[in-house]
């Protein structure tokens, strides 16, 4: 799926202007009729009001917001055909200048349109996806071995669960961010030694599951050295029977994984994936019940989760 990146850095530079700079008496802008079709069942499948406003300056009009629950979306005879495997979906009804100013996205295949909207799939940071079989309770987090953000994460769990504040650990399970193609093999965006530290994390996941978040406790003290196998040792876990099955079973891990990620669009570390259906960062998953510790200020008012990915 694709994502409009530049409307999602817009968004955010907008906002950071419009505070930053003196108010000058605004030109009057036309209204746009924005339809966003919402998920009924989660929160994170409604409207992002920040990509609202990012998009309503980018284009230069005042929004007028329609919410379209997606059981009421799907039956409408002039909204038929739409992809809505991905909650919200940003529809904008088209004139001709909304048309000409995301022109460009169109040519280029982010942005769609039919003969009456302007559309826009998959552009939230959250969002649910509405075709999945649901997995109850359980939290799936997609990271990067190498990327800070992605082991802040997982130190996250590994401090819930000492201090008995998270789930059982078999209701949180971590998935791995890499590329694979036959003609290419494996990349992974910290190098070689991040999927290389995938495929033994997988391992040590399948052989010795009671052991991994032990593990990961002590390798995230120094998540790029080269002394995994200390690492491993320490954590009671046999490196050579891993190693041993490195190049065979493991490879074959990390490959169901790169298959797995492309199947859900992730491509930022960290990601959460709530019961196989919603797609979160850290904000609107610590407001999941159970994984407030996400946040490590949520006791505070108005506190911020933590923010930034690989």
């Amino acid at each position: 799926m694709k994502k409009i990146v530049a409307l999602l850095v817009f968004s955010i530079v907008a906002s950071n202007l419009l505070a930053a700079q003196p108010q000058k008496a605004a030109a009057k802008k036309t209204k746009a009729t924005f339809v966003i079709v919402e998920d009924e069942n989660y929160p994170a499948g409604k409207e992002d009001k920040g990509l609202t406003a990012g998009l309503a300056e980018f284009l230069g009009v005042v929004p007028e917001v329609t919410h379209m629950p997606y059981s009421v979306a799907k039956t409408n005879e002039k909204l038929t055909g739409l992809d809505y495997s991905f909650l919200p979906l940003y529809l904008i009804k088209k004139t001709p200048d909304i048309r000409s100013k995301m022109e460009k996205h169109i040519q280029y295949g982010y942005v769609l349109e039919n003969d009456e909207y302007v559309i826009l799939p998959h552009q939230t940071r959250t969002g649910v996806y509405t075709g999945k079989t649901a997995k109850p309770g359980i939290m799936e987090i997609f990271v990067m071995s190498q990327c800070p953000y992605g082991v802040m994460a997982e130190n996250a769990v590994i401090k819930a669960q000492k201090e008995g504040k998270s789930p059982k650990a078999n209701d949180v399970r971590l998935r791995y961010i890499v590329d694979y193609n036959d003609a290419k093999g494996f990349s992974s965006l910290h190098g070689s030694g991040e999927w290389e530290e995938d495929v033994r994390q997988l391992l040590i996941a399948k052989y010795y599951p009671g052991k991994l978040w032990k593990y990961l406790e002590i390798r995230n003290k120094d998540y790029r050295s080269s002394r995994w196998d200390k690492a491993m040792e320490d954590a009671g876990i046999n490196v050579k029977k891993i190693m041993k099955k490195f190049d065979s079973e493991g490879l074959e891990l990390l490959k169901q994984e790169a298959a797995y990620g492309k199947e859900y669009g992730v491509n930022a570390s960290p990601t959460f994936l709530w019961e196989g259906k919603v797609q979160m960062d850290f904000g609107s998953a610590s407001q999941v019940e159970g994984f407030e510790f996400l946040n490590p200020n949520a006791a505070k008012p108005d506190a911020q989760a933590p923010v930034g990915s690989c």
